[in-house]
């Protein structure tokens, strides 16, 4: 798919569609602009599960720091977040962030963590995985860890497209094959915000009852990248780690956030806007 395509694929103001529903049974935190689920990682598990269970074409997002501030930046992120089913947080600042506000979030849920409750639930459910994106060989090396950790595990399909390069033509084959794969899960790892823009415009079309886009999952099973330790997660320093590891790439991206955080942290204080975090019950009244 051409970068254009991708630019225009969620339409300004489309009609709110059945995906958006099990939100609204969710309490809400809303932070720097998003909805934020009160869930820990075994409760997303959980309405993952009912979201399988229901059968309707659905997706979540995981967000973390970086994909609060592409949201801050990029207007048709707001649509795609209203299209979600929900959102969680995969950021410890966010965690922070709404125990100051009085309206605390249980924990960071990480993709990085769900993945393997993910593969343990759906080898226990027979439920149907199907992993796309990643550079060429790392789904296929994370889909084949993740079932040799998870006996019954059931790999619907494996594709690591370059969505940019597809023709009209080869993209809705791909879409296709998706759809015929007959997945109830559907793991991808095609990066910010092009994953959570594709997912939005395409979920209903690929027929997968619960989409989720993961970012460095895939490099994190297959044993391409390394995650911190245990503790620098625990104390929100993931981040430092990830960065040494690759510092060309991540560093200015981590000074971005550094600067959108204090911004948004600011505009709260100052309250130039009404504020950003209110409960569930005044979301459901807009």
């Amino acid at each position: 798919m051409a970068e254009s395509s991708l630019r225009d694929s969620v339409p300004p103001n489309p009609t709110r569609s059945s995906s958006c529903e099990p939100q609204k049974d969710l309490g809400t935190v809303w932070i720097w602009g998003l909805p934020f689920a009160q869930l820990d990682r075994y409760q997303t598990i959980e309405a993952i599960e009912r979201l399988i269970r229901r059968g309707e074409p659905s997706f979540l997002i995981t967000a973390n720091v970086q994909y609060a501030m592409l949201c801050d930046g990029d207007p048709r992120l707001a649509e795609v977040n209203r299209q979600a089913a929900f959102l969680v947080a995969d950021g410890m600042p966010m965690v922070w962030y709404s125990r100051l506000l009085g309206r605390p979030l249980p924990e960071r849920v990480a993709g990085s963590d769900l993945i393997y409750l993910l593969a343990r639930r759906a080898a226990e459910q027979g439920h149907r995985v199907f992993f796309l994106g990643g550079k060429p060989g790392v789904a296929a090396a994370a889909a084949n860890i993740l079932a040799w950790r998870y006996p019954g595990l059931q790999i619907a399909g494996v594709e690591a497209p370059e969505l940019e390069s597809l023709s009209t033509e080869e993209h809705q084959q791909l879409v296709e094959r998706i759809r015929d794969a007959r997945a109830d899960l559907l793991l991808a790892a095609l990066g910010q915000p092009k994953g959570e823009l594709w997912l939005a415009a395409n979920h209903r079309a690929l027929g997968v009852p619960v989409s989720v886009q993961v970012g460095a999952t895939f490099d994190f099973v297959a044993g391409r990248a390394a995650r911190a330790p245990r503790w620098m997660q625990a104390i929100g320093l993931e981040w430092l780690h990830r960065m040494c590891c690759d510092p060309k790439r991540l560093g200015p991206r981590y000074a971005r956030n550094a600067r959108f955080l204090a911004k948004a942290v600011l505009r709260d204080l100052i309250g130039r806007r009404r504020p950003i975090a209110s409960c569930s019950a005044s979301a459901s009244e807009e």
